[in-house]
């Protein structure tokens, strides 16, 4: 999730560079995950589930490190729709904190929750907070760079979720080949949105997504300015 007017974690797979030169740009190697950080935790409740969300906010995780308002109205929907992943296969592309891929599992999925790899160890924290170890292996934490290598996730996820991941042009068409790998016919993507027009937000559901996908805006929060998206696949395969 990212926040207007700054490149952020969820995906600096940045277009035309090779993946290690793009992630050293953002994240130097010399530098520490958590060093000149200052951590933070908040208390959410969605689903009759409390979670309780470290975030560690620094330079070098940067946007990762919030929980953004778009992420909240997205488990706000969840709770609202009376969603149910009990079953079902479900995967998070730039989740930060991890706070929607986790109650996903808590609402009964399996759950691959992903981001850039120095971000995961703020998920990993969050996921061993609030998944109970019977349900540990529901939730797996996995490093995703948006079009480079999601060729190595499944086909034909059940749900796909992003939450504040549509803000940086030059990955939109990265974002939009890696959603066309993951969803199958039968998937249902979920995307959560601050509709910012400086970052052409608006231009990426009403032009660019609709090349490949159907979409209908499922969710309005006029004074946060978000949307949700329920997005499936045009493709038949």
């Amino acid at each position: 999730a990212a926040p207007s007017g700054q490149p952020g974690a969820s995906s600096l797979a940045l277009a035309g560079r090779e993946p290690q030169a793009g992630l050293e740009a953002v994240f130097p190697r010399e530098v520490g995950l958590f060093a000149d950080t200052f951590p933070e935790e908040t208390r959410y409740g969605f689903c009759g589930h409390v979670l309780i969300i470290a975030q560690h906010h620094g330079a070098r995780l940067g946007v990762a490190a919030p929980v953004w308002e778009a992420a909240l109205a997205l488990c706000k929907y969840f709770e609202e729709q009376k969603l149910n992943f009990r079953g079902k296969t479900v995967i998070e592309l730039g989740a930060g904190t991890g706070i929607v891929g986790i109650l996903a599992t808590l609402l009964g999925g399996d759950v691959t929750i992903t981001d850039l790899p120095l971000a995961l160890k703020q998920i990993q924290e969050n996921v061993h907070r609030n998944v109970p170890a019977e349900h540990s292996a529901q939730a797996r934490v996995c490093a995703l760079s948006w079009g480079l290598d999601h060729e190595e996730f499944l086909r034909d996820y059940d749900f796909i979720l992003g939450a504040d991941i549509v803000y940086l042009k030059d990955t939109y068409s990265l974002l939009i080949k890696t959603l066309r790998h993951l969803c199958g016919p039968r998937s249902t993507i979920y995307l959560s949105s601050k509709m910012r027009q400086e970052h052409s937000t608006v231009v990426f559901y009403e032009a660019l997504l609709p090349l490949h996908f159907s979409l209908e805006l499922v969710y309005r929060d006029e004074k946060e300015n978000i949307n949700i998206y329920r997005v499936t696949s045009k493709e038949i395969s």
